[in-house]
């Protein structure tokens, strides 16, 4: 079964040029059409996806009466399309954040914005051809595990760019290099969120699990297990990591899946049983379990280190347990993607995120601010700074 949005944007006047999208989705078998909004009442809402279809509609009139006039129109008649993996566009993180990168350019480009949410793993190749045959000027799909389909969509057209959120292909694999694979060096982030965490830790545990072991996964993980053992080695401390080495990548924690919340919950206890009182779950929606299991416990029973989004902004129910997240800006790259076949310079290839291009990052810590020690702040824009510079490798010593 298939979902499919079409989003068609209303151009909004705004003084400022900064434009952010609301994400919303409709569960149906058949498609349902509805305008976006570009969120003219306030740049803070691009940090808030709505959650049902009657906001999105609500919106969607507000932005009609608006007007269409200011924002540009480079892109009109252009359509952009995004199939989801199996999380949804609401997941609040991974799809998500590329989804507001295709409702940004509707707002700035004035193209039309087009979702088709996966609902499992057999949906890939049948969501892809849908927007082939509706003639769709990129396609941008959201995960590793669309990988295979896209590929094999993109070597059957080969006149329509495509854009993969988290894979990179090999040379030759694609034969008219028309797909822009979009990876991102988010083992720099997480190395700061292990290094945070370990130096908030109380019980000299902190812990974390994946998804799938596939290695947009397990990149956090490994950032996530060295920025400990870095913290230990400056501080002369033995925090242990639960869940995962990257030295033992068969013996890590996984809950084979993306979207069941409630294994995040049990995960989460099992860490928390074994001692842990911080834990990152990488695991898309299955870490808002975690998260809520956080906020039952109390935060000084367990702290999240949330992934891909600023959760603390888009798991506000559970706002008060994040203690930073580690940020994956694909949002960004979805936008640079789409307005590179608006500008007709769209090239095939791999772009990486980094620390330094801003492609990846670290939250700020909200409501922790004030009990993350100065001299802890301080340790960690010091090895910020160096992992830019490359003075600070990410990687363990060999």
């Amino acid at each position: 079964m298939k979902t499919n949005i079409k989003i068609v944007a209303a151009l909004v006047a705004v003084s400022a040029l900064t434009l952010a999208g609301c994400s919303s989705s409709t569960t149906s078998s058949e498609s349902t059409t509805a305008a976006a909004s570009a969120a003219a009442t306030s740049a803070a809402a691009s940090a808030a996806p709505a959650s049902s279809a009657a906001a999105s509609a609500a919106a969607s009139t507000a932005a009609s009466s608006a007007g269409a006039s200011a924002a540009s129109t480079a892109g009109a008649g252009m359509k952009a399309c995004e199939v989801t993996d199996v999380g949804g566009v609401d997941d609040k993180g991974f799809n998500a954040k590329a989804w507001k990168g295709v409702q940004d350019a509707a707002a700035q480009l004035g193209v039309e914005a087009n979702l088709l949410e996966s609902k499992t793993e057999t949906d890939y190749a049948p969501n892809i051809q849908s927007f082939v045959d509706q003639k769709c000027n990129i396609i941008v799909t959201v995960g590793f595990l669309l990988g295979d389909a896209t590929k094999a969509a993109a070597n059957a057209n080969p006149d329509i760019p495509f854009s993969i959120v988290d894979y990179a292909y090999a040379d030759g694999d694609i034969k008219n290099n028309n797909v822009l694979g979009q990876v991102f060096n988010t083992d720099e982030a997480a190395f700061l969120a292990g290094y945070l965490a370990a130096g908030m830790t109380k019980t000299g545990k902190v812990g974390t699990f994946g998804g799938v072991n596939i290695p947009p996964v397990t990149i956090f993980m490994d950032g996530f297990y060295n920025g400990v053992q870095k913290y230990n080695a400056d501080n002369g401390k033995q925090v242990e990591v639960l869940g995962w080495n990257p030295a033992k990548p068969k013996q890590g924690l996984f809950t084979g899946n993306f979207d069941k919340t409630d294994d995040g919950k049990t995960f989460a206890q099992n860490l928390v049983d074994e001692g842990a009182d911080i834990v990152m779950p990488v695991a898309g929606p299955v870490g808002l379990g975690s998260a809520a299991l956080a906020k039952q416990l109390g935060p000084d029973k367990l702290m999240i280190v949330g992934v891909d989004s600023d959760q603390f902004d888009s798991d506000v129910a559970n706002q008060s347990v994040y203690l930073t997240s580690v940020l994956k800006n694909m949002d960004v790259t979805t936008f640079n993607a789409i307005k590179s076949v608006v500008d007709g310079t769209f090239k095939g290839g791999v772009t990486t995120g980094t620390l330094a291009n801003g492609g990846v990052g670290l939250a700020p810590y909200h409501d922790f601010d004030a009990t993350v020690p100065a001299d802890l702040k301080a340790q960690i824009e010091a090895l910020k700074a160096g992992i830019i510079d490359g003075s600070v490798s990410v990687k363990p010593a060999s």
